[in-house]
C-alpha cells in the first residue's frame, strides 16, 4: 500500500512456497521467525532445547504466540564444542520432519552454512535455508535454488564459520554500510541466479557478525537503506551482544533492549525478525504495524461503544 511521506517504505513482501509470509487479508504484519537450538551450549540457555519432545512443545508454542517461521539451529553460532555435519543432520534433519507433520502451518527454516545440511533439511520438509555465515559454502544456495525455496543471505564481513570479531574496521565514510549493501546486493543476485525465487530471497545484515557493537548500532539506524534493497529484510536482533553490550547486560536481561531495537527497526521498514521471546516480539510488531497503517488494530472500541 502506499505510505505517507513520514512512514519509511517497507522492505519486499516475503513469498516462501507460494504464501506471502504476514499477509491476513487487507492487513501486511512483520513476521516472527521463533528460535530454536538443537544445542547444549547457545549463548542464551532458554534456546536450548535438545530434547525432541520439549523442541516439539517449543515449536507449537511458538505458533500459538503467533510465528510463522520456526528457525531450527544445530550447531552454536560463536566458537564452542565441535559439531560435525553427520551430528548436525542428526540433531536437525529429523526434527524438522517431526515439526512438519506436528504444525503443518508453521514454515520451517533451518540455520546452516553446510551444503549437505541444508540438502537433507529439504528433504524433510524445510522452506529456508538461514545461510548465517554468508555463502562460506558457496553449494548451499545452489541447493535451495534446485529445490526451490528460500534462503536468507548475509553479511560476515570475510568472517569464517564460528569466529568472534576482533578489530573489524570498515574504511571510509560510509564504508560498513556500502560493505554490507554490496555484499547482500551480490549474493541476492546469485541466489536468484541459482533458481531461488526472488521474493524467497531475504537480506540480512547480520549483527554482531563480524561487528563490533558500534557497527552493529549503525546497521540498526539504517534500517531503511537496507530495507531498500528490493528483498525482504530479516533483523536478527534477539538478545545479542549489541544490545547486551550497549545496556551493560547479560543475555538473560536484554529483552527490553531487544524489544526497543525491534521496534525501531520494524518502522524503518523490515519484515522479518528473528526472535527467542515470540509473544513480546509479535505485540510489539503488530503495535508498529498499527502506527504504520498497515493493519488494523485489534479491538477499538474506545468512543465508539
Amino acid at each position: 500500500m502506499d505510505h505517507p511521506d513520514a512512514v519509511p517504505r517497507p522492505s519486499a513482501p516475503l513469498v516462501l512456497r507460494g504464501r506471502e509470509v504476514g499477509r491476513d487479508g487487507g492487513a501486511v504484519r512483520p513476521v516472527v521467525m521463533a528460535v530454536l537450538n538443537r544445542t547444549t551450549d547457545s549463548f542464551y540457555a532458554p534456546a536450548r532445547v535438545p530434547d525432541d519432545a520439549a523442541a516439539l512443545a517449543v515449536a507449537e508454542r511458538a505458533y500459538a504466540d503467533g510465528a510463522e517461521i520456526l528457525d531450527v539451529g544445530g550447531v552454536r553460532a560463536g566458537t564452542g564444542e565441535p559439531v560435525d555435519e553427520a551430528e548436525e543432520i542428526r540433531r536437525v534433519v529429523p526434527f524438522v520432519a517431526a515439526v512438519r507433520a506436528a504444525v503443518p502451518d508453521l514454515l520451517v527454516s533451518v540455520d546452516t552454512w553446510r551444503a549437505g545440511v541444508a540438502r537433507a533439511a529439504i528433504d524433510a520438509g524445510a522452506d529456508l535455508i538461514n545461510d548465517t555465515w554468508a555463502g562460506h559454502d558457496p553449494e548451499l544456495v545452489e541447493v535451495a535454488g534446485a529445490a526451490g525455496v528460500g534462503v536468507v543471505c548475509s553479511h560476515t564481513g570475510g568472517a569464517v564459520p564460528r569466529t568472534d570479531p576482533y578489530r573489524v574496521e570498515y574504511p571510509g565514510p560510509d564504508g560498513l554500510l556500502r560493505d554490507v549493501v554490496a555484499t547482500l546486493r551480490r549474493s541476492a543476485e546469485r541466489a536468484v541466479a541459482c533458481g531461488v525465487p526472488r521474493e524467497s530471497v531475504l537480506v540480512d545484515p547480520t549483527h554482531d557478525f563480524g561487528k563490533n557493537t558500534w557497527h552493529s548500532l549503525e546497521l540498526l539506524r539504517r534500517t531503511g537503506a537496507l530495507a531498500g534493497l528490493g528483498f525482504p529484510l530479516l533483523m536478527a536482533l534477539s538478545r545479542k551482544d549489541f544490545v547486551g553490550e550497549t545496556l551493560d547486560l547479560p543475555p538473560e536481561e536484554r529483552l527490553e533492549g531487544t524489544l526497543a531495537a525491534t521496534a525501531v527497526a520494524a518502522w524503518l521498514g523490515a519484515r522479518v525478525f528473528r526472535a527467542h521471546d515470540v509473544r513480546a516480539t509479535r505485540r510489539v510488531l503488530d503495535l508498529v504495524a498499527a502506527v504504520r497503517d498497515e493493519a488494523p488494530p485489534a479491538a477499538a472500541l474506545r468512543g465508539l461503544a
